[in-house]
C-alpha cells in the first residue's frame, strides 16, 4: 500500500505493507472540527516525509523519524527550529527512544534492524543493530537495556544499551502482533499487542512474563506510564483509552472515549496525558488525577501519530500525512517571584518561578522588563525589573500561549539618601548685644551624591520656639534673618536646624550655639 492511500486509510504505518496483514479504520470517521481551548498556542515545523515518532531527549532536542525518508530530524525546543534536517537511518524508521546515555534508539520497520545515534553530536554511532521482524516501538528499561517490539514475528529483542549489542535476540510473547511498549520506574514492561486486543506486562529484571494477558480495548497501540504510575493506552479501532493499576495488573478504568484511531500516547509530569487521534486530527487531554476528558480536543495535523514532552513542557505531535511537526503550548503560571521589592530607579534582578514559561516577555506595573532569560524546563526565569512609580505593581508574563499575573507581586520603594545639615553658629556680643551675622544659615548635602539639596525646606527654631523656614538655594543653604529672636536664641544656648525629608531624602537636623567674641 502505498503512503498516501495509507494516510488516507488512517491506518498505523506499521500495518502495511506487512503481507498477509489488512485492516480498516471505523466505518464513516471523518475529521470532525473541534475548537480549540482558550489560552493555547499551536504552531506548526515543517518536517517532510511522513514523520511519525518523535522524542524529546535530556538535552532538549526532539528527534523525529522521517518514515518515507530512512531519516530522523532534530528539532531545537527551545526555538522550535529544525537544526538537523535529516540523520539517515534503516528503512521506514517508526519511533525512537533516548537511553540514559544520550543514545537515541531508532526502529527501522522495513529493514529490521535498530540504528543508534549520539545526540551530543547528532550523528550514527551504531548503523545497524539486528532485530526482530518489523520491529515497531522501543522503551528503555532501568536497568539499561533497550526493549524493541516486533510486530510480525511477535517477541521482543533486548539491547545492551552499554555496548550496543543484542542481549536476547528474541523474547517470545504470549500476545498477537505487539506495538507499543512503556516501562514503569520498577523495571515492569508493558507491551500492547494489536491483533489478541490485550496488554502483556514483563518482568525486565529478569525478563520472564509476570501478566500474560490484561484485556484491553480494541487494537491496542499506544502505551505511556503516567506519575501516579497507571498505565494508559490507547486503543486504535475502539477510539478510546484503558487504565491499568500497575500496581495490580488490573484494569482500572476500561473505557475513556477519546478521538477516533488514537495513534500517540504521552504523559507529561504534571499528570496530563496527551492523546493523538489520527483519525480526527486533534489531540485529546485526559487528566490521570481524575481520569476525565479536559477541554476539547486540539487541532493538529494530518494524521498524528506520535507524542512527546518535552522538558520545558511544550508537547510535540508529528503529523504523518501532512508533514509537519505541531508544537502545543499551555498557558503559562506564574507562583512567586523573589526579591518581591526594589528601588523606584529600576535595575532589580527579579527571579520568576511558575510553569510553561517559555519564550516569556515580561512586563512590571505594564512596563517591559529587561534581560529575561528562561531556564531549561519552562519553570523559571529572571529578569531586570524597569524603572517604575512608588507602591505595588503587577507582574505579568506573557508567551505565545496567553499570559498569567501576580497581581501588586512586586512594591517599587522610593531611594532613600541619607543627608547632612550643618548650621552656622549666631555670634554675638552680649554687652552690649551685636550679632555678627544678621541671618542663622544651615547648608543641606546628599551624603550619597556629595552635591548640595536645593529647593528644600529648612525649619529653624529654638527651645520649643519655631522661629521660621526658610527654603536651600542652588549651593544648599537656606537663610533665616534672626535678629528680633537674638534674646531666645542666647537665652536657649543657640538654636536647631532641621529637615523633615523627603520620599528620596532621609530627614536630618543640626544645632548651632552662641559664640561670643
Amino acid at each position: 500500500m502505498s503512503t498516501d492511500v495509507q494516510a488516507r486509510r488512517q491506518l498505523p504505518p506499521w500495518v502495511a505493507p506487512v503481507p498477509g496483514t489488512q485492516r480498516t479504520t471505523t466505518a464513516g470517521a471523518t475529521a470532525l472540527a473541534v475548537p480549540a481551548p482558550t489560552l493555547l498556542s499551536v504552531t506548526s515545523i515543517p518536517v517532510p516525509n511522513s514523520p511519525n515518532g518523535v522524542t524529546v531527549a535530556p538535552n532538549g532536542n526532539a528527534y523525529v523519524t522521517r518514515f518515507s525518508a530512512a531519516k530522523v530530524a532534530v528539532i531545537d525546543t527551545t526555538t522550535d527550529t529544525v537544526i538537523v534536517p535529516g540523520i539517515p537511518v534503516g528503512t521506514n524508521p517508526l519511533y525512537v527512544a533516548v537511553a540514559p546515555n544520550g543514545n537515541a534508539y531508532v526502529t527501522n520497520r522495513n529493514s529490521n534492524n535498530v540504528t543508534v545515534l549520539d545526540t551530543a553530536t547528532n550523528t550514527v554511532l551504531v548503523p545497524s543493530i539486528p532485530v526482530g521482524t518489523n520491529p515497531i516501538d522501543v522503551a528503555i528499561a532501568p536497568n539499561g537495556n533497550a526493549y524493541v517490539t516486533n510486530f510480525t514475528s511477535n517477541d521482543l529483542t533486548v539491547i545492551d544499551t552499554a555496548t550496543n549489542t543484542v542481549l536476547v535476540p528474541s523474547l517470545a510473547l504470549p500476545g498477537t502482533n505487539p506495538v507499543g511498549v512503556a516501562i514503569t520506574p520498577s523495571g515492569n514492561a508493558y507491551i500492547t499487542n494489536d491483533a489478541s486486543n490485550d496488554v502483556t506486562v514483563l518482568d525486565t529484571a529478569t525478563n520472564t512474563v509476570l501478566v500474560p494477558s490484561i484485556p484491553v480495548g480494541t487494537e491496542p497501540n499506544p502505551v505511556a506510564i503516567a506519575p501516579n504510575g497507571n498505565a494508559y493506552v490507547g486503543n486504535f479501532l475502539s477510539n478510546d483509552v484503558t487504565v491499568i493499576d500497575t500496581t495490580t495488573n488490573t484494569v482500572l478504568v476500561p473505557s475513556i472515549p477519546v478521538g477516533i484511531n488514537p495513534q500517540g500516547l504521552a504523559v507529561a509530569p504534571d499528570g496530563l496525558a496527551y492523546v493523538a487521534n489520527s483519525g480526527t486530527n486533534n489531540v485529546t487531554v485526559i487528566d490521570t488525577a481524575t481520569n476525565a476528558v479536559v477541554g476539547a480536543a486540539i487541532p493538529v495535523g494530518h494524521n498524528p501519530i506520535g507524542v512527546a514532552v518535552a522538558p520545558n513542557g511544550k508537547i510535540y505531535v508529528a503529523n504523518f500525512a501532512s508533514g509537519s511537526v505541531s508544537v502545543i503550548q499551555n498557558p503559562p503560571t506564574v507562583t512567586g517571584i523573589s526579591p518581591t521589592s526594589g528601588p523606584t530607579t529600576g535595575g532589580t534582578v527579579v527571579t520568576i518561578t511558575g510553569t510553561n514559561l517559555t519564550g516569556a516577555s515580561v512586563t512590571i506595573g505594564g512596563n517591559p522588563a529587561t534581560g529575561v532569560s528562561v531556564n531549561a524546563t519552562g519553570t523559571q526565569l529572571t529578569a531586570t525589573t524597569p524603572p517604575g512609580a512608588p507602591g505595588p505593581a503587577t507582574v505579568t508574563v506573557t508567551t505565545p500561549a496567553g499570559s498569567a499575573s501576580l497581581v501588586n507581586g512586586f512594591t517599587y520603594i522610593a531611594v532613600s539618601h541619607a543627608t547632612s545639615l550643618t548650621a552656622t553658629p549666631a555670634l554675638a556680643k552680649l554687652f552690649p548685644p551685636h550679632v555678627y551675622f544678621p541671618f542663622l544659615t544651615a547648608t543641606l548635602t546628599d551624603l550619597v551624591t556629595g552635591l548640595p539639596v536645593p529647593g528644600q525646606t529648612i525649619t529653624f527654631s529654638t527651645g520649643t520656639t519655631v522661629l521660621g523656614t526658610a527654603t536651600t538655594d542652588a549651593q544648599g543653604t537656606a537663610r533665616l534673618n534672626e535678629t528680633l529672636t537674638l534674646t531666645l536664641i542666647l537665652l536657649n544656648g543657640g538654636y536647631d536646624a532641621k529637615f523633615a525629608g523627603t520620599g528620596t531624602l532621609l530627614a536630618s537636623s543640626a544645632h548651632a550655639g552662641v559664640l561670643e567674641p
